[in-house]
């Protein structure tokens, strides 16, 4: 029975936890000019120096590495912009 009740148990955590992930922010992303409407995921920064403009309502992050691993370089928050020559990603949920 206990078995059953902690399968149950994990079972509802995850199919809570993953519809979450679908979900855009509302909005416009702009990376160097490229405007991204309703953007989720990842998005790649391909010349520098570089801007990010968010006028989404949810945070992007910039990151300093390719595919948005390493660091965060800097948090844009919504209606703010950031200036880099290193940062090489951006990701928005």
């Amino acid at each position: 029975m206990a078995v059953t009740l902690g399968a149950l148990a994990a079972a509802a955590t995850l199919a809570v936890a993953v519809p979450g992930s679908a979900y855009a922010a509302d909005g416009v992303l702009v990376v160097n000019g490229n405007e991204y409407k309703d953007p989720s995921g990842c998005y790649g920064i391909d010349w520098y120096p570089s801007s990010v403009t968010n006028h989404t309502d949810a945070i992007a992050e910039v990151h300093s590495g390719p595919g948005c691993t390493g660091p965060v370089e800097w948090l844009v928050h919504p209606g703010g912009t950031y200036y880099t020559e290193t940062a090489q990603s951006v990701f928005i949920l």
